[in-house]
């Protein structure tokens, strides 16, 4: 919703709430931004820029389908650089071609026994995460002793030690290995001392621990690891790293006319609505309308009514917390997580599903609302990371019991426990994530990666504070940096 809109519904709000009624009003930060982005909706391309990447993504194809000789080892440094780089999309064919090649010629091998921890680490990830089946403990077993453990000599490989960890995050349920290996390298990278490694990979380090990759949002992390490459004095590959940031001030120029759009955003009046209803539900409609036009447009009109039974279940599940609310009653877990699997993200994925042109079918649209596990799973994955950390603020006003108040009341637990209770469940609702990912093979990934970049928005959001709430304060630098300074070319 556009500033204009919140503080004239708040107005409205005020003005025309009966005196007999309490409003709860929470203690929101103000808008940030208000008209800001209307001054760049007649920003024009760099057409010079344009041209410059064209030239040099053909330059890092051709480092990509370069011959890759014995050791994969480069190849696999490249793509990880194109992925964190925010270019990968750029190389898809190329990058698959590779990785299928990997995977085929070397997943298995004798070969792979002479691959350090860095690059067998790195393998394993990257062929994850571009959704083939590889096996944690044929690829890791021959790091552990004896006695089943992580070789000691490995925590003076700080590099290998990364690689591992970053590749933990992708794993699966009945992974055990993974799960020690997130243990033991999260202990030996915290404990390193910085002064034992370079600048570049003490960041790299620090920011891994407080963000692992895959659980990132693309955008915010290039920005940072351009970031950390801005202060190289001597960068390993100037082609991509020239391309990553005219690429990145591009993409900037769009999101910023997007954003000037979004900011003319009209009210319509709905004269049979209480005062205080009417500008929200009328700026909904609008939004609705809106889809119908183009998706008539383009043949897909079929698409608005998943839409709106997302938004219904939305609605439906408020209106039961509403009545929580009023009756003062505390509900149990299993009624509280039902209500939530509809109020977290099944709207705002079933409506991102709608736009997505010919990807998108009528069978995929019946799965996203059938409750499908991995939707499921990211719906409790959202509603646990936000209650966690946004009860609190929640509870100075009147507020529906949030799942940490349903938890410790049914349990009798402590709010740590409880806290430490519900992080399980967090990380248990990731591994059922990334079992979808890798084993949905007849939803298309684009969808399923849809899926997979609101949960890692979610931990955007959550995972060390409540960015939603406090956003004029948490990420006001972090969309400074996004929407509004460019790299340094």
């Amino acid at each position: 919703m556009s500033a204009q809109v919140l503080a004239a519904y708040q107005v409205q709000s005020l003005n025309a709430t009966p005196d007999h009624v309490k409003r709860r009003l929470a203690n929101f930060s103000p808008s940030t931004w208000g008209d800001y982005f209307l001054s760049y909706a007649s920003v024009e391309t760099d057409i010079k820029a344009e041209q410059d990447v064209q030239e040099l993504k053909e330059k890092v194809k051709g480092m990509i389908m370069a011959p890759m000789l014995k050791n994969p080892s480069k190849k696999l440094e490249l793509i990880d650089e194109i992925q964190r780089f925010g270019v990968s999309r750029h190389f898809e064919n190329e990058v698959e071609e590779v990785l299928q090649q990997i995977h085929k010629n070397s997943y298995g091998g004798d070969e792979e026994n002479d691959f350090d921890l860095f690059t067998t680490a790195l393998r394993f990830r990257l062929l994850r995460q571009h959704g083939y089946e590889v096996s944690c403990t044929d690829m890791f077993n021959k790091f552990k002793d004896e006695d089943g453990k992580f070789k000691e000599t490995l925590v003076d490989d700080v590099v290998g030690l990364l690689s591992l960890y970053e590749s933990t995050h992708l794993r699966m349920h009945g992974e055990d290995l993974l799960d020690e290996a997130l243990t033991f390298t999260t202990t030996h990278l915290e404990s390193v001392e910085a002064h034992r490694l370079s600048p570049l990979l003490a960041k790299q380090v620090t920011h891994a621990l407080y963000q692992p990759f895959w659980k990132g949002c693309q955008r915010p992390e290039a920005r940072r690891y351009l970031a950390i490459f801005e202060e190289e004095p001597h960068p390993a590959n100037e082609t991509l790293l020239t391309l990553a940031k005219l690429d990145f001030n591009l993409v900037q120029q769009v999101h910023q006319k997007e954003l000037s759009e979004i900011s003319r955003w009209d009210i319509s009046a709905m004269d049979q609505l209480p005062e205080y209803m009417k500008v929200c539900y009328g700026a909904m409609l609008d939004v609705y309308t809106e889809f119908e036009e183009k998706l008539g447009k383009e043949g897909n009109l079929y698409r608005i009514h998943y839409a709106r039974e997302a938004m219904k279940c939305h609605v439906r599940g408020y209106f039961d917390e509403a009545k929580w609310l009023h009756q003062k009653y505390t509900p149990t877990m299993d009624e509280y997580m039902a209500v939530a699997l509809g109020t977290s993200y099944k709207m705002p994925l079933t409506t991102s599903f709608i736009g997505m042109r010919d990807i998108v079918t009528k069978e995929s649209l019946d799965w996203v609302l059938s409750d499908p596990k991995i939707v499921n799973s990211l719906s409790i994955l959202g509603r646990l990371m936000d209650d966690m950390k946004s009860h609190k603020f929640e509870q100075k006003r009147e507020h529906v019991a949030s799942v940490v108040e349903c938890y410790m009341k049914e349990y009798g637990a402590t709010e740590e426990e409880t806290i430490i209770e519900l992080g399980k469940q967090v990380n248990k609702a990731w591994k059922d994530i990334n079992e979808g990912w890798i084993n949905l093979t007849t939803i298309p990934m684009p969808l399923r990666l849809r899926i997979l970049n609101f949960a890692r928005t979610n931990e955007l959001m959550y995972k060390h504070e409540d960015a939603f709430t406090h956003a004029g304060v948490v990420l006001k630098d972090l969309l400074v940096s996004l929407f509004v300074n460019p790299v340094p070319i």
